[in-house]
């Protein structure tokens, strides 16, 4: 999920499809009872097989527990609030996305319509489009592709980090079931996309329906059900080409 509000703008069909009344916490806490609040410090994405893609993510928190800043040693982004609401968000620096830390070559979790949710309110298909150069018209075009998502039955390890970035508190204002043109399209996307348990494996399909590409997690969970490693294999299912990276938690004392 990113920290930053720099998301795609979300088609008007999709605001339209979930009829759920309750807030993200309300739906976090139903989904994860008794779920202990713990703050992302660092996460460490290393590659097998090229040292150019290894990543680390860095949060820093103010003396409030709030996200001041995130890092990737190189380039920033810094939170900043007015009376303890998040007000912007500057920088141009990394941010808490699954498929791009494991180098996804697609952006469902930032231009995608949610077709289907589980009974914990997690999206499980999601349709969106990609531009692609079209080699026989010469020319760009849009693709229209799905994702499959299934989820371990532990929280999502970002809520609270989100919380902590005063991000939960603008999607938790967000009403589904109001009018698109009052509110910002892209945080009703961000509502609309927000897991509330940990992500284990995302699928790609073709238009067709065909699986094209597949990212499967594999956690070891610490006695609060939260991820402290993992083992990440991304498989593109039409060259059989595989990628492996070991990912590491660090979390807030």
């Amino acid at each position: 999920m990113k920290l930053k509000l720099q998301i795609t703008l979300l088609t008007v069909l999709a605001v339209f499809m979930s009829c759920s009344e309750d807030s993200a916490t309300d739906e976090f806490n139903q989904a994860n009872q008794n779920a202990s609040v713990k703050l992302i410090t660092n996460l460490s994405v290393v590659s097998a097989q090229d040292a150019s893609e290894n990543q680390s993510v860095t949060i820093n928190y103010n003396g409030n527990n709030q996200v001041a800043n995130i890092t990737d040693g190189v380039e920033t982004s810094i939170l900043v609030y007015d009376n303890d609401n998040l007000t912007n968000v500057t920088g141009e620096g990394e941010t808490l996305n699954v498929e791009e830390l494991y180098e996804s070559p697609y952006d469902a979790f930032e231009t995608g319509e949610v077709l289907q949710y589980d009974s914990n309110m997690n999206p499980i298909s999601i349709r969106f489009l990609e531009e692609e150069f079209d080699f026989v018209a010469n020319t760009m075009s849009v693709v229209e592709y799905f994702a499959e998502i299934e989820y371990d039955a532990t929280p999502n390890p970002f809520f609270y980090t989100l919380e902590a970035a005063g991000i939960i508190d603008v999607l938790d204002n967000v009403d589904l079931n109001f009018s698109m043109d009052v509110q910002a399209p892209e945080i009703v996307q961000a509502r609309l996309l927000l897991p509330t348990n940990n992500i284990k494996k995302i699928t790609y399909k073709d238009e067709d329906l065909t699986p094209i590409y597949q990212i499967v997690a594999n956690y070891v969970y610490d006695a609060q059900n939260y991820p402290s490693t993992g083992t990440v294999t991304s498989t593109d299912l039409e060259d059989d080409s595989v990628s492996v990276y070991t990912t590491t938690f660090t979390y807030m004392e």
